[in-house]
């Protein structure tokens, strides 16, 4: 990660403002400032005067997001769970692949998230002001915030009503929260919610799902776009997790 040196050695100006800039204030030791919301959209990576690229600052984006709202949706129950504080760690190690450094500087937005006086929704917000054109991304996101949720093998109440929030902001549909919530708790097949289709589909909507969801993950197009490094590992499991999914369910319905 970059742009981590740049924020540490504090050679970072115009960056990440609003809530998640609070957070990252905090957790950095720096001041950040507003940002035009169109000026992380730019396809162009390059120097803006921050002293990260556009892809530096999408990725600061995406990281402080990700940790402050796992940060309040942990808490939101009033404890926070050994299962889900390795649930947390998983994501650092499997899904983004942090270092230790990194790690703990995730930890720390962790931390100041849940003391933070921001909420959630500030935070999802802001989070989709700048990723609404990208839904791998918003998957991600969504995927995340249920895997930690449900860590403890219970999703409460609490932590329902904010995920369901999250998804409301994220545009979402209920359906495709229902199947992605199903990967974590079971209520139907788990390969026909990877390929976002339930089990009464007909084998030609499961052949044209399949290969929507193929051209959207292929890792050389999230490369392709210029999206931050951790995204590539994401969309290579993804890929895999699709491709399996079909097999599985082509073998069993025999097409």
């Amino acid at each position: 990660m970059s742009w981590l040196g740049k924020i540490v050695g504090g050679t970072i100006g115009l960056a990440l403002g609003g809530p998640l800039g609070a957070v990252a204030g905090a957790a950095f030791g720096h001041a950040f400032v507003d940002k035009r919301e169109d000026e992380y959209l730019r396809s162009i990576p390059g120097s803006n005067g921050s002293g990260l690229s556009s892809n530096e600052e999408a990725q600061l984006l995406f990281f402080t997001a990700a940790f402050s709202m796992l940060g309040k949706i942990s808490k939101a129950d009033g404890r926070i769970s050994e299962e889900e504080i390795k649930a947390v760690e998983r994501f650092m190690i499997n899904d983004l692949q942090l270092d230790q450094p990194s790690r703990e500087t995730a930890k720390n937005i962790f931390r100041n998230a849940v003391t933070s006086s921001q909420t959630f929704e500030g935070f999802a917000e802001q989070f989709y002001s700048v990723f609404k054109y990208q839904s791998n991304i918003i998957e991600l996101m969504m995927d995340v915030l249920l895997r930690v949720s449900s860590a403890d093998g219970n999703i409460s109440d609490v932590e329902e009503q904010m995920l369901l929030l999250a998804s409301r902001i994220f545009n979402f549909s209920q359906l495709d929260y229902n199947r992605l919530k199903s990967r974590y708790v079971k209520k139907s097949d788990p390969y026909y919610a990877v390929l976002q289709c339930d089990e009464n589909a007909s084998n030609e909507e499961i052949k044209k799902k399949y290969r929507t969801l193929v051209q959207e993950y292929h890792p050389d197009k999230i490369q392709a776009k210029g999206l931050p490094e951790e995204f590539v590992k994401f969309a290579t499991d993804k890929f895999t997790e699709i491709q399996a999914a079909y097999e599985h369910i082509r073998k069993i319905r025999g097409f």
